[in-house]
């Protein structure tokens, strides 16, 4: 689970990867014969079995440095992703958030990344944490953002991320219903299709953290099957 791609100065909600470490870490999982891709692909290679050597990235909230900084290196490698975008937010800024402010990818930004590869996922419509909604605003916030994205870049948005990992068994239970194939969570009480566990990646992950992220997450997964 990455968010933002860029050089900074101050990064107090930690989502910030650093372009050089960024290159290193997308380097290390190439090293160990690993390659990176969307959770789409992840999740219909597991399905038939194809899954070692896959590794799912994704990238919350639409941040322009993910078109910009991002995107160059994941194709050099060959690698894949899945973006989560805010859709009602496109070509404006972070404004959920109270740290630096990060400008979001536009529209044409969105199309030309689709094209070239990327998986396009939903975050909502403005990046509010979905619990504290009532029912018509939740499933504006579901229905309408597949809907606005999925007209930008006229193909298919199967997949959804909680926005702050917030989600309880309703919300759960909306985003199934709403249609959405899977759902990314970080760490949910009861893992399923639309609660999908994710690992952390910051900009102090270097290759021990990361060999341990791996680990840890691999060890969860194979005590809930």
């Amino acid at each position: 689970m990455y968010h933002s791609v860029d050089h900074f100065h101050e990064d107090p909600h930690l989502v910030t990867v650093s372009p050089a470490r960024f290159e290193r870490q997308m380097a290390w999982l190439r090293a160990r014969g690993l390659r990176g891709v969307g959770m789409a692909e992840l999740l219909d290679a597991h399905a038939d079995g194809r899954a070692g050597g896959l590794v799912g990235l994704t990238f919350d909230d639409g941040y322009a440095d993910f078109a910009t900084r991002a995107v160059p290196v994941l194709l050099r490698y060959g690698f894949g992703a899945t973006a989560f975008i805010v859709s009602g937010r496109t070509g404006t800024y972070n404004a959920w958030d109270d740290g630096p402010r990060k400008p979001l990818m536009t529209d044409e930004q969105i199309r030309t990344i689709a094209d070239a590869g990327i998986e396009i996922g939903s975050h909502g419509r403005h990046h509010v944490s979905l619990p504290g909604t009532d029912d018509t605003e939740l499933r504006e916030e579901l229905e309408e953002s597949r809907a606005g994205l999925e007209e930008t870049i006229e193909g298919p948005v199967a997949g959804f991320a909680y926005p702050y990992g917030h989600a309880t068994a309703r919300e759960i239970e909306a985003v199934r219903a709403a249609g959405y194939d899977y759902a990314c969570h970080i760490k949910p009480d009861e893992p399923s299709r639309h609660a999908l566990s994710r690992v952390y990646i910051g900009d102090r992950d270097g290759p021990l953290r990361m060999r341990a992220k791996l680990v840890r997450h691999e060890l969860r997964r194979r005590s809930r099957v």
